[in-house]
């Protein structure tokens, strides 16, 4: 459920973070919506510590050596990742499309996973297929010929391939919120880099017209939505729901995000869902479900 309230916040805040991007710069928004996630978490973890609710607590210097590892190691691949699929969109892939090829980590978390010696059952492959056609009917309007851009958002997929597993092996040695505290300023950093050398085209008077855009009250309401909800709530609850779910499975419950932005469109801002977009949030909701089955071998054998 924490999962499916993650792909809820990213689905519903994609609006946000489109405007925001727009105002201040890809690699700007990014910079600031994730040193505000980091900032945001830190009374939450002092409120978690108070009431005894902060979860695995490092006890020794092995175990902050862990955390800071685990912290550092997801915020890299997640400000790798974002970056990717930033470059992807700014030199030409179409949202829709890149919102699929970026899904497509679906399909590379359980094949990364299989190197790592963790196996999925025959409905998991199943549903990871059901969820590839149901992504492509939903986002595809065009043809898939793949351009360099696209090859930019493969990538950007890969690397959120490998940031869910990279959770996957840490959240359950440590506390989460912690590690997502860590993560949101490690991508904050690197994101500020980029942000200085490419939007600022690495001139100190990049600081006057970020200032400027500043001064946008769009920009402000974007960068705090997705600060607060995108990342610090969304990112937080994916690690803190991650400790309990196979990662092939928790890539394909945080799929209903695309699902959760094109209903938002249809609810929030009166959008039409077409015959072709219906089909493909039926058949995302449908893996969904049969992905979380219990199967014995004989169930198995009857889906073959």
């Amino acid at each position: 459920m924490l999962l499916i309230l993650t792909a809820f916040i990213w689905g519903t805040a994609f609006v946000a973070q489109s405007t925001g991007g727009e105002a201040l710069g890809p690699y700007t928004f990014n910079c600031m919506r994730s040193i505000l996630a980091g900032v945001i978490l830190i009374p939450v973890i002092k409120f978690f510590d108070g009431i005894g609710l902060s979860g695995q607590r490092r006890k020794n210097k092995r175990e902050q050596r862990e955390l800071l590892i685990g912290g550092i190691c997801c915020g890299t691949a997640l400000a790798v990742a974002s970056s990717f699929q930033q470059l992807g969109l700014y030199f030409g892939t179409a949202a829709g499309k890149a919102g699929f090829l970026t899904s497509c980590y679906i399909l590379l978390v359980p094949v990364f996973g299989l190197f790592l010696r963790k196996r999925c059952g025959v409905n998991v492959w199943i549903g990871i297929g059901l969820t590839v056609i149901g992504l492509y009917l939903l986002c595809m309007n065009g043809s898939l010929s793949i351009e360099i851009s696209d090859g930019l958002v493969m990538i950007c997929a890969c690397f959120f391939a490998i940031h869910i597993l990279v959770i996957d092996h840490f959240a359950t040695r440590t506390d989460g919120v912690r590690m997502a505290c860590i993560q949101f300023f490690v991508c904050g950093v690197i994101s500020a880099v980029l942000m200085f050398v490419i939007d600022m085209h690495g001139s100190i008077a990049g600081f006057s017209i970020l200032a400027d855009s500043l001064q946008n009250r769009e920009a402000w309401t974007s960068v705090l939505y997705a600060g607060i909800l995108s990342s610090g709530v969304g990112y937080t609850l994916q690690i803190i729901g991650q400790q309990e779910v196979e990662p092939a499975i928790a890539s394909l419950l945080m799929s209903l995000e695309s699902v959760f932005s094109v209903l938002a469109g249809w609810v929030l801002l009166g959008e039409r869902l077409s015959g072709r977009e219906t089909i493909g949030c039926i058949l995302i909701f449908g893996a969904v479900i049969l992905a979380q089955l219990p199967m014995t071998k004989s169930d198995e054998e009857l889906l073959l």
